[in-house]
């Protein structure tokens, strides 16, 4: 947990009331909102059709308040929603946050939970605001985040539209979060997986680019918009692992997909000066960069990579040889204490 986040008064001692009017300073506004927090609901100004997505954070199997601080729960928050807008080729303009905590949770730490969404969004998504959401109570922490996204005339760039042929190419962290995540269940877990904060400070400072990654990711937002505009034909988050989501990638558009360890390696085997194994790169999860697939011959919009083509066939391969999906996944993953 950040240094004050425990500190203060319990959301029980403020009230409802008291509390929103804490977390709602925090916040700044979405440029396209018409009408923001404070009323039954936002009121946006959109161009063309818009995107929606929802995801859920439990504290638990998503993260560990001995690990993430308010700040950097915040930011995860906000980060893994603006990734999803990006990924169809739209621009976010705005978040709604529903939070349920239990009752002797304290103010500061939604206030910095707050602060981090907001930093999130000016940092990658500038315009993007939150606009709304509902704090509720819960045995454990919940977190839902809505995000909203423009498309400004333009079709939605979605799985289904890769054909054999097609460049396949990423763009973003790869690999790092999961290494960031074996490393604080290495060094930050007691033996039986209970998460401990003790090791944190020490991590922070001799790996800070993997437990950053973990913790607070800072997805290619921008790259969702450029990916469009150079003619993607299928793009998604990759947000569970390259195997994982590639062979979505593949099923929803009937495709094989064809990587090649070279590619990869030469363009992510070596990221903010830390070396990535390719194992890593394939079945880490969490990094929320952007899979899109381009015409050949095409120019891949600067801060994309080619590591393979689209093919005839199903699934994904690795240098011609099947590679079996393999990633994060909130059911099997191990289930520490908060």
């Amino acid at each position: 947990m950040g240094v004050g986040d425990d500190l203060g008064p319990t959301v029980g001692e403020l009230g409802e009331s008291g509390v929103l009017s804490r977390v709602l300073a925090r916040l700044g506004t979405a440029e396209g909102a018409v009408l923001g927090p404070g009323d039954d609901c936002a009121v946006l100004r959109v161009r063309g059709d818009a995107v929606v997505t929802t995801d859920t954070m439990i504290e638990g199997p998503d993260f560990r308040l001995a690990w993430h601080g308010g700040f950097e729960l915040g930011w995860k928050l906000a980060a893994t929603n603006l990734s999803d807008v990006a990924a169809m080729g739209a621009v976010p303009t705005a978040l709604t946050l529903a939070l349920a905590v239990p009752h002797d949770t304290r103010v500061p730490l939604l206030e910095r939970i707050a602060e981090g969404v907001d930093a999130a969004c000016r940092a990658l998504a500038p315009g993007c605001g939150v606009v709304g959401g509902d704090l509720g109570r819960s045995p454990v922490i919940t977190a839902a985040v809505t995000a909203i996204g423009e498309l400004g005339g333009r079709a939605p760039v979605t799985r289904a539209g890769a054909r054999p042929g097609d460049v396949v190419a990423y763009a973003g962290d790869l690999g790092l979060a999961g290494m960031g995540l074996s490393l604080l269940f290495a060094e930050a877990a007691d033996p039986d997986g209970t998460a401990h904060g003790r090791a944190l400070p020490e991590l922070w400072a001799r790996h800070p680019e993997v437990i950053a990654a973990q913790l607070a990711p800072s997805p290619p937002i921008p790259l969702g918009v450029a990916a469009a505009l150079a003619g993607a034909t299928a793009m998604m988050d990759v947000s569970d692992s390259l195997s994982i989501d590639a062979d979505r990638l593949a099923r929803a558009s009937g495709i094989g997909v064809r990587l090649e360890a070279a590619l990869i390696e030469a363009a992510f085997g070596e990221q903010c000066g830390v070396l990535v194994p390719l194992e890593a790169m394939l079945t880490g999860g969490e990094d929320h960069g952007l899979l899109a697939t381009f015409p050949a011959g095409a120019d891949l919009p600067p801060g994309f990579a080619a590591i393979g083509d689209a093919g005839e066939g199903a699934g994904v391969l690795l240098d011609g040889a099947a590679v079996e999906p393999r990633g994060w996944d909130p059911y099997t993953v191990r289930p520490p204490g908060s």
